[in-house]
């Protein structure tokens, strides 16, 4: 099993486990491989050492203090946004197109008040606003949008 450190073009990084050197190039040239934060299939392998075992004679080689706190930082931003990406879809209702329509709807109380998430158009998003209707753009990660396997 090859565990390979890998980032997207947007620059998060994130693991990627595969039987195989052969195996990552597969699926890479498939494009299976995306990012799990932002679904970018733009993936590239980050440079890596093995972790070698040559017995309790030599202490392991520890990363920098700078480096392993940006690492430990940058995986816990995406593991943070991840959990509450998935906090969103769990409690909202997916309105699809129709959700500046149902935001109205529930604002001025001709639908019953729950959270809901969609799509809409910069121009739908901005009159939502100036009629004082609040919403957030929300970028979900791609693995969020479709049926876990």
């Amino acid at each position: 099993m090859k565990v390979l450190d890998l980032q997207c073009a947007n620059k998060h990084v994130f693991e990627g486990w595969f039987s195989s050197e052969a195996d990552f190039q597969d699926q890479q040239g498939m494009g299976q491989v995306e990012c799990p934060v932002c679904g970018n299939a733009t993936v590239v392998k980050m440079i890596s050492a093995p972790r070698l075992n040559f017995g309790s004679e030599r202490e392991a080689v520890q990363p920098s203090p700078e480096v392993a706190s940006s690492v430990v930082t940058t995986q816990s931003l995406q593991a943070a946004w991840t959990a509450v990406a998935q906090l969103v879809v769990a409690n909202t209702d997916d309105v699809g197109d129709q959700f500046a329509e149902e935001a109205r709807k529930i604002h001025y109380g001709e639908a019953e008040e729950r959270g809901i998430r969609g799509k809409a158009s910069r121009a739908e998003t901005e009159s939502l606003i100036e009629e004082g209707i609040a919403v957030m753009p929300l970028v979900l990660p791609e693995f969020l949008k479709r049926p876990l396997q």
